[in-house]
């Protein structure tokens, strides 16, 4: 009897601090992110739901904090309800520290009303103090968008943390789902990182979660929703035009009785060296979270490069005997020998040099010589070094330096494989190149010299190659400082590298390439480890753009193949669409996981270089942009919820074939097969 009565009083006493314990007032959590900073959730609750919807934005807000708590193996669990006229809404967040600074988090939405819950809002929310907050958003805000602000802050993102300021974008339209927030004063910042997903219930065909910050008095919210968006002081839009937005609206959902939703999410909080380096650290996170390393089910390189020679094959023309070349265009179109950017007609000129032992195709000597002695004989202004770098059979055009710098950096690198080899005559290339590093290298000194944008970075890698080829001690001064110009302005991320496009004014990861690559130049020339930590800083913003995870696609050309979104490249916050561009400078990527001993780098540049080759046609062709987002440039673009998906096949200027070569050369000079 006796043992019975203690086990009935030791039930007794359990059961009432189990009660005890679920009564008992439970703080929120809180994450460090220095001695003297948390990352908080919002103070009128850990929770919160929007139960109507009003001027395109949510209303009627409700909220609750956790009742009770437990501990499931590492996982801590808080648990708590929201109670609606319409019935309750049961709520639970589970998380647990992955490593220091790191945690994994994931909250629960179960509806139990017995009718439907229609016009929610679900939402998460975290805090962080500081004034004028630093925003990164891979492939959409760098630090506001400062440089393309100033030329027009209407047609990109543009965010100076400011109270009442919002920029919340879809989850697809992420390359890295991350959201970073920078104190540069105070040396220290916290990501949000999501698993994406699109919304069950959602009123919208495919409508998806939503990311992005709230600048509020002194702080700013991380925030995930249930897919409302918007930028720029407006709410319920969609960057969804190289111009301008597209109303996005009635983003709100319906829960059924009995429907349940988790969000999963992580928390990143950390310390940093100095202002503009806090993007970094949750860039190689967003990889290890997401690890876009599978290779094996792309195309093999072999294929990769016969394929595109073929292509190339179709656009080498001659207007007569001497004007030979690669024409940028399909010659059904138009003929157009044009040097750099889109053209690329310098490009093979040096690539089939080192890939001629795989293609094994006898004319490729002729053409080399040809095409790269026309190009040769365009005029050189000895007091700029630029030149025109188009001829289209009446007059020449061009002349931008974009295109100039990589023309320049694709002679240097012909004319030092062709010494090697001793199989072609450099005497008209090599003229060529010194006239206009002459020229480039008197500019840049000039103390009047004030580039625009990170475009003339690309001047960088060039000269420094020819004061090598050439013995020039002069076009090496020029090219150290253009790299402190942009490494002053840049490395802080008082204004992210830019300009490196002919069709955008804004942040775009080809002016982040350009510096990159001069950067990387200048360390494998001169040897100095600074210029290692710049291009990593410079790298690290080019791998932002890189999408390290599958979108799933509706469907349309894309889904028609299973195509794979990892591994391609954003263009820039104004034209959001997806292409293969980032293939130029994975034998950079790769190399740099050499120089900082880490694989990731070198596992990723394989994957980029032969997922890029989805959608190559029977031909050997492919199409600039591809629409992984709710973002076109051509086609019918009138119904903003049928662009996600659309592939413009049509506009296949040489570039996209030519990259492909190049990038392919340079892996087999090091000695890699991608």
């Amino acid at each position: 009897m006796r043992k019975l009565l203690l086990l009935i009083s030791l039930l007794v006493v359990g059961i009432s601090f189990s009660m005890a314990k679920k009564n008992e007032k439970i703080n929120t959590p809180s994450f460090p992110i220095s001695s003297n900073k948390t990352l908080v959730s919002q103070p009128e609750g850990l929770w919160a739901i929007a139960t109507g919807w009003q001027d395109d934005w949510m209303t009627g807000w409700k909220y609750a904090n956790p009742t009770s708590e437990e501990q499931s193996g590492d996982w801590h669990i808080l648990k708590g309800s929201i109670v609606l006229p319409q019935g309750e809404m049961k709520l639970r967040d589970a998380y647990k520290e992955l490593k220091p600074g790191l945690i994994k988090y994931v909250r629960r939405y179960e509806w139990t009303g017995k009718e439907p819950l229609t016009h929610a809002t679900l939402s998460v929310r975290w805090r962080m103090e500081g004034e004028n907050l630093s925003l990164f958003m891979p492939g959409i805000l760098y630090y506001g968008n400062k440089n393309g602000a100033a030329v027009n802050s209407n047609i990109i993102p543009v965010y100076e943390g400011k109270e009442g300021e919002f920029a919340i974008f879809e989850d697809h339209r992420y390359p890295m789902p991350f959201v970073m927030l920078e104190d540069g004063a105070a040396k220290n910042a916290a990501a949000i990182h999501t698993t994406p997903s699109p919304v069950r219930g959602a009123v919208l065909a495919d409508q998806w979660w939503s990311m992005g910050v709230e600048a509020g008095k002194g702080y700013t919210d991380f925030v995930l929703y249930s897919g409302p968006i918007g930028y720029n002081k407006q709410h319920s839009v969609a960057k969804a035009l190289q111009q301008r937005p597209m109303r996005y609206s009635d983003t709100y959902i319906t829960m059924e009785p009995g429907k349940v939703i988790e969000k999963e999410f992580y928390i990143e909080t950390y310390a940093i060296s100095r202002p503009g380096t806090g993007f970094q650290k949750p860039v190689y996170t967003s990889m290890d979270i997401h690890k876009p390393y599978d290779v094996d089910k792309f195309a093999d390189f072999q294929s990769i490069i016969e394929s595109k020679y073929r292509f190339a094959l179709d656009r080498w023309f001659g207007f007569d005997s001497e004007k030979q070349g690669f024409s940028m265009y399909d010659l059904s179109m138009r003929k157009d020998i044009v040097m750099g950017w889109c053209g690329q007609a310098d490009s093979p000129g040096y690539a089939l040099q080192v890939l001629g032992s795989i293609i094994g195709d006898g004319s490729i000597p002729e053409k080399i010589q040809k095409s790269m002695d026309y190009l040769s004989t365009f005029p050189v202004d000895e007091i700029t070094g630029v030149f025109p770098v188009g001829f289209n059979g009446e007059k020449y055009h061009g002349g931008d330096h974009v295109s100039c710098g990589q023309a320049m950096y694709n002679f240097s690198k012909a004319i030092e494989a062709a010494r090697k080899s001793k199989k072609y005559n450099t005497a008209k290339w090599e003229a060529f190149l010194e006239k206009s590093a002459e020229g480039q290298s008197k500019r840049i000194l000039d103390p009047a010299w004030n580039p625009v944008s990170t475009a003339e970075g690309f001047y960088i890698a060039p000269l420094i190659r020819a004061s090598k080829l050439f013995k020039n001690k002069k076009y090496e001064q020029a090219a150290v400082k253009a790299a402190q110009v942009f490494a002053d302005r840049h490395l802080q991320m008082n204004g992210c590298y830019w300009g490196g496009t002919l069709d955008a004014t804004c942040e775009d990861k080809e002016g982040s390439w350009a510096a990159f690559q001069g950067f990387l130049e200048l360390y494998e020339q001169l040897g100095e480890k600074k210029y290692l930590d710049w291009a990593k800083h410079a790298m690290d913003v080019c791998l932002s753009y890189t999408v390290v995870w599958d979108i799933p696609l509706p469907a349309g050309r894309m889904a028609d193949y299973n195509f794979k979104t990892t591994g391609w490249t954003v263009v820039s916050p104004q034209n959001q669409h997806i292409d293969v561009y980032g293939v130029i400078f994975t034998p950079e990527i790769y190399k740099m996981g050499t120089y900082l001993k880490d694989k990731r780098l070198q596992d990723l540049a394989k994957v980029m270089f032969r997922s890029c080759y989805q959608l190559t046609n029977i031909y050997g062709s492919q199409g600039e942009q591809l629409q992984q987002t709710n973002f076109a440039q051509h086609g019918d673009m009138s119904n903003v919820y049928k662009l996600r998906g659309g592939y413009s096949e049509g506009w296949t200027v040489f570039w996209i074939t030519a990259h492909f070569l190049n990038a392919g050369a340079r892996f087999m000079e090091m000695n890699v097969i991608p």
